[in-house]
């Protein structure tokens, strides 16, 4: 499977250049030029990887890395940091912040292949069966954003994915709609709490074929409830 790598950088040529030699290394490429766009990137797609700009228009790479770091479903997601900035100092704070490398400009787009190919490695070892959650024959595996069942695999957005991987997580338990809201959309975010139950149908119309769908549970006045053993 081809790995997908999300190229933040405000300067275009920069940005074409970049995503011509990823593209002939044999990686899908996803841009945007400011903070706001890869955030919204980020709500669509889990990357495999992402190269990130220091200076941005709208924030500063630093803080856009620590806001990836603090959410669970992007978390795991490694990032590099490409800069001009190459003190000793601005090293220490890129990486601090959570990068998993750091590249200063210029550089060599062979040199930097190179990199990518290594932080991609060390992630894919970190890896550990820890990341896979099972109920019966449905399987999410977090490491790759990938549900099957009974092998076959499920077309979930981005959404549905973090819905299901937070009730897989916490099993038996009842739920309402401002919970979930705040452990799957985020509490700094704001919709409409029945925007959960136009989710949560999404989610049972992908299980139905198999009727794993009866496996979410709705508790009238209260929630939602997933209940792997039903």
């Amino acid at each position: 499977m081809m790995e997908t790598i999300l190229l933040v950088e405000d300067e275009q040529p920069i940005r074409q250049m970049l995503g011509f030699a990823l593209s002939r290394a044999g990686y899908r490429t996803l841009e945007a030029g400011d903070a706001r766009q890869a955030q919204i990137s980020l709500s669509e797609t889990h990357p495999d990887l992402i190269l990130m700009d220091w200076m941005l228009p709208d924030a500063t790479g630093i803080e856009l890395i620590r806001h990836i770091k603090r959410d669970s479903f992007n978390s795991d997601i490694p990032v590099i940091m490409l800069t001009a900035k190459s003190s000793e100092d601005d090293k220490i704070t890129g990486l601090n912040s959570g990068a998993d490398d750091y590249v200063s400009k210029p550089f060599s787009p062979k040199e930097l292949i190179a990199r990518i190919q290594a932080v991609l490695r060390r992630n894919t070892s970190r890896q550990t069966e820890d990341e896979v959650l099972t109920a019966q024959n449905l399987r999410l595996d977090k490491g790759s954003h990938r549900v099957t069942i009974d092998g076959n695999s499920l077309e979930l957005g981005p959404t549905e994915f973090r819905l299901l991987n937070f009730m897989m997580e916490n099993p038996n338990r009842v739920y309402s709609r401002g919970t979930l809201l705040d452990h799957v959309w985020g509490r700094n975010t704001y919709v409409e709490e029945r925007t959960v139950d136009v989710h949560i149908l999404r989610l049972r119309k992908s299980l139905a074929p198999w009727q794993y769908d009866k496996l979410i549970q709705t508790v009238r006045g209260v929630g939602y409830r997933f209940s792997p053993n039903e």
